[in-house]
C-alpha cells in the first residue's frame, strides 16, 4: 500500500533520512521505533506530505504521492500532540473536521467519541480540558473517518491504563479489517500486543523491517524491549 524508495532527507548539513527503502501492506500494524534523532517524525512528515523528500520518492497504491495529494484523504493522522483553538468545544472542533473533510455524519465512525463518554462533553471548551482528554480527542479524530490508513504518533501519551486498553482494542480491530496501521511510541510495552511489525531507524538510517514473530524468534525475546537491545547488540 505504501513504498518508500530511497528516500532521503537533510536539513541544512544535517542529514535526517538516508536512502530509506520499505514497503507497508495493507492489514498490518506496523511500529515505527528508534532512539530521538533518528528520523522518525520526519519519516512519517514524508508520508504524510508535509515535508518533501531531497531524493526518493513514495507511493500509496502505485501513485506517487507528489503527484497525487489526494491520497491524504485515506489517511487518519494522530499527532504526538494536537493543537486546537483554546476557544472552540469539542463538538465545534468535530464539525469543523468533519466539514473539512467532506464527510456525512452517517458515515462516521463514533465509537471512540461513544466509548470515551466525549460526546457528553461536547461543550466544553478544548483550551480547558486536561491533556489525556484533548489525546482522546486526537485519537477519535484519527479513526473518525474511517480512514484506509492510520498513523498514530504516541497515541497511548497522557492516558489513563484502562483508556490506553480501549484504544488499543480500537486499534486490533482496524488491523483485522484491513487496515494499515503506523504506531510510534517510546513505551514499547504498549506495542508489544498490537503490532504484526516493527521498523527500527537509527540514525536516518533503516536498521530492519521484519514481522514481530519472526524478531521474537531471531533473538528468542518475549519482550521488545530486550528484543531490540539484543539486536542493537549484535550489530555494534
Amino acid at each position: 500500500m505504501i513504498i518508500a524508495t530511497n528516500v532521503s532527507k537533510s536539513f541544512g548539513k544535517l542529514s535526517v533520512l538516508q536512502d530509506i527503502s520499505t514497503t507497508c501492506h495493507a492489514g498490518q500494524s506496523i511500529a515505527l521505533i528508534g532512539p530521538n534523532g533518528s528520523g522518525k517524525t520526519t519519516f512519517i512528515k514524508c508520508l504524510l506530505g508535509m515535508v518533501v523528500p531531497d531524493s526518493g520518492f513514495i507511493t500509496f497504491d502505485g501513485k506517487n504521492i507528489g503527484k497525487d495529494w489526494q491520497y491524504r484523504d485515506r489517511i487518519g493522522y494522530m499527532p504526538q500532540t494536537g493543537r486546537y483553538p483554546d476557544h472552540m468545544t469539542i463538538g465545534q472542533v468535530l464539525d469543523m473536521m468533519t466539514d473539512l473533510r467532506g464527510k456525512r455524519r452517517g458515515d462516521l465512525d463514533r465509537e471512540l467519541i461513544v466509548t470515551w463518554q466525549l460526546d457528553a462533553m461536547l461543550g466544553k471548551r478544548m483550551g480547558t480540558l486536561s491533556g489525556g482528554t484533548r489525546q482522546k480527542v486526537s485519537a477519535a479524530l484519527a479513526f473518525l473517518f474511517r480512514p484506509d490508513v492510520l498513523i498514530l504518533d504516541e497515541p497511548t501519551a497522557g492516558l489513563d491504563p484502562l483508556s490506553s486498553e480501549m484504544l488499543k482494542d480500537k486499534i486490533r480491530r482496524e488491523r483485522e479489517q484491513g487496515r494499515l496501521i503506523l504506531i510510534t511510541s517510546h513505551v514499547l510495552s504498549d506495542l508489544e500486543d498490537i503490532i504484526s511489525e516493527i521498523i527500527y531507524l537509527q540514525d536516518g538510517r533503516l536498521v530492519f523491517h521484519k514481522a514481530w514473530e519472526t524478531l521474537r524468534e531471531d533473538t528468542g525475546e518475549v519482550r521488545l524491549s530486550r528484543a531490540i537491545a539484543q539486536v542493537m547488540k549484535k550489530a555494534n
